[in-house]
């Protein structure tokens, strides 16, 4: 009796070492499992965010697109000005051409979009329309500024300015604009630049330019514009 007693309690003890060793590793897995639910909770949660911008950035791109093309046309672009305050003419329009990267005047595609207003962070008029100051501000610097900035970082308005230019060759290996366009594309975006430092003192007519003086202190770029224009308006 005694030997069969002890053989009990030997089984009971191992049975109940197995049990412990078997809820140990049914423990070990569910925290496994909580832990990896956690971490793709964590994951997921900023990818569902973006995917949420995206998704109202695409609502809003068609909003204005064209069904046909799936492209925003000039008259999409009329009618996003038009929602925006603004006239089509206005600067700010080719700054957020220029923001978006568009490669084709007065179109704006789908991908073109989605890197203008994600990284304006604007996915409804209301949104583009508080961006828009932002937006002036990286490309145009105020003189209290610029002499600041130029140090600790190169500005965007040569890259603004340079396309600018691209931006008005409407057709494929042209490589000039009409003297009509260039003097509207000047006025339009060196007069943001510079006319806050000049406006009191200098101000320049296009495309007459009968008010014009070359002691004045413009920028190289125009009195060279002038001097040009002058030497072929014949």
């Amino acid at each position: 009796m005694r030997r069969a007693s002890k053989k009990s309690l030997s089984s009971a003890a191992t049975a109940s070492a197995g049990a412990e060793q078997v809820n140990e590793k049914q423990n070990r897995k569910r925290k496994g499992v909580s832990t990896n639910l956690t971490s793709r909770k964590a994951q997921r949660g900023p990818t569902k965010a973006v995917s949420k911008e995206v998704e109202r950035i695409d609502q809003f791109f068609y909003t204005y697109a064209d069904n046909s093309s799936v492209m925003i046309d000039p008259e999409g672009i009329e009618t996003l000005c038009s929602h925006l305050e603004v006239p089509h003419t206005d600067v700010r329009i080719l700054m957020l051409a220029w923001k978006m990267g568009c490669e084709k005047q007065g179109y704006f595609t789908l991908d073109e979009w989605r890197a203008g207003l994600k990284a304006l962070r604007a996915d409804s008029i209301s949104k583009l329309k508080k961006a828009f100051p932002e937006l002036v501000q990286e490309v145009i610097l105020s003189p209290q500024i610029i002499s600041y900035v130029q140090v600790t970082r190169p500005s965007n308005f040569q890259d603004f300015y340079i396309y600018a230019f691209r931006y008005c060759l409407t057709e494929d290996k042209k490589k000039c604009i009409e003297i009509p366009v260039a003097c509207e594309l000047l006025n339009l975006v060196l007069g943001l630049q510079f006319r806050p430092q000049y406006q009191n003192d200098y101000k320049i007519n296009f495309p007459s330019l009968d008010n014009y003086d070359s002691d004045l202190a413009w920028p190289l770029i125009l009195d060279n514009f002038v001097e040009w224009l002058r030497e072929n308006k014949s």
